[in-house]
């Protein structure tokens, strides 16, 4: 049984005031909030367990590599990967997507070939194909959504042509909450050996997510959302894309043997992890999973698709608000503007003083918001820990903001 109440208590920072208020916290979308489990875990691993991983054979040190190394294990179960290396652990969705364009794409991709992004993208799956652009003379090209939002997993197929090499797309957009048929896309595209890169970093903390059943060659998730450390997060690789892959970052842990006139590489997944990891990180997101995976995906996923329903119901009655992004099967992730008023900033200010965090900008996914003919919106995300009780008051405070920048 889902018990809300019962996961806030976990959550130490849901019981503080902001300006006087009681926080109701918004901003998942950006960063998730830490359970007691996960902040026990961090002050434990640094207080009692600290030391360098895969160095020392002294008892700290093979402590800390177990926890450690016992997480890849923790991420191939909660994404349904088939075995531990095809994890690669890193720092967020950022360093996993950069790993596949250095490592995958750069010795692979030549000049003219194609990479397909849709117009939906996190700048952190978009940057690197510019790099890439710039540098080789790869070709992106862009696939738009419809009005509500939606993007036609057949229009990214329909985008398929003979020079294509990678199709890098969201699995939900970080703006509108738009959940995108990956596992179409990676059908035809591997009917036409075509790489997919899915980014789910926003997918991955709001329901059960298995690469398997997905078909796809890679696959990016990043901690802070997960409910666990910024600085923590990994990227599934199928292993037949491994073998296609070069390091990138070069340093310890990726290497067998070095010498002054040749280098041996590790093997993957260790041949992409250079240098001292982030270790405490790493092991408190561990935690998170672990966590997440107790109160079970389905079970998240229903109450937040119970939270986006009310909260669909309770804007419908605001004339003054208009919602970005209103496929039904969204996340609880509701992006908008407000009549009359000069800027989001201003948004957000005022719903800050009712003790309400949401985000206001680009959120950074410029091509979308050019796409909309927008400069800037309000995001409200949802996660486990918010209620209807969070949503009555944040509409409540959008009443407010109205009355005074509408």
């Amino acid at each position: 049984m889902f018990d809300v109440e019962k996961i806030r208590a976990d959550f130490p920072i849901l019981s503080r005031q902001v300006n006087g208020k009681p926080l109701v916290y918004l901003d998942n979308g950006a960063s998730a909030q830490k359970p007691q489990v996960v902040i026990d875990a961090i002050t434990q691993a640094y207080a009692q367990e600290y030391s360098n991983v895969h160095r020392g054979l002294h008892y700290l040190s093979n402590l800390a590599t177990e926890k450690y190394e016992s997480v890849r294990g923790v991420i191939a179960r909660f994404l349904g990967a088939a075995q531990d290396d095809d994890i690669v652990l890193n720092t967020g969705s950022t360093m996993g997507i950069n790993t596949v364009a250095y490592g995958w794409a750069m010795p692979n991709l030549q000049a003219g070939d194609e990479i397909i992004l849709s117009v939906m993208e996190h700048h952190a799956n978009i940057v690197p194909w510019h790099f890439l652009r710039e540098r080789q003379g790869v070709v992106i090209k862009w696939v738009d959504i419809d009005e509500t939002g939606h993007l036609d997993p057949q229009a990214v197929i329909d985008a398929i042509g003979p020079k294509t090499k990678l199709i890098a797309v969201t699995h939900m957009s970080n703006v509108l909450g738009s959940r995108v048929d990956v596992t179409s896309i990676c059908a035809a595209a591997r009917e036409r050996g075509v790489a997919v890169l899915v980014d789910g970093s926003q997918a991955a903390v709001h329901g059960p997510v298995n690469v398997r059943d997905i078909g796809c060659d890679f696959y990016a998730i990043t901690g802070h959302k997960l409910y666990g450390p910024s600085g923590s997060g990994a990227i599934y690789i199928h292993p037949d894309r491994q073998a296609e892959m070069i390091p990138f970052v070069g340093g310890g842990d990726m290497i067998k043997e070095v010498h002054k006139d040749t280098v041996i590489y590790n093997d993957a997944p260790m041949m992409f992890e250079a240098g001292t990891p982030g270790i405490v990180q790493t092991i408190g997101l561990g935690v998170a999973l672990e966590y997440m995976m107790q109160i079970g995906m389905e079970n998240i996923a229903a109450h937040e698709n119970s939270l986006r329903d009310y909260t669909v119901e309770k804007l419908r009655g605001l004339n003054f608000v208009t919602v970005q992004g209103t496929t039904a099967d969204k996340g609880a992730i509701f992006s908008f503007t407000l009549d009359g008023a000069g800027h989001a900033h201003d948004i957000s200010t005022i719903l800050d003083k009712r003790g309400v965090a949401v985000r206001a900008g680009q959120h950074c996914a410029g091509p979308l918001l050019d796409h909309l003919g927008l400069t800037a919106t309000c995001r409200a995300s949802m996660g486990m820990y918010n209620t209807k009780s969070d949503i009555d008051t944040f509409i409540d405070a959008l009443h407010l903001a109205h009355e005074l920048l509408g």
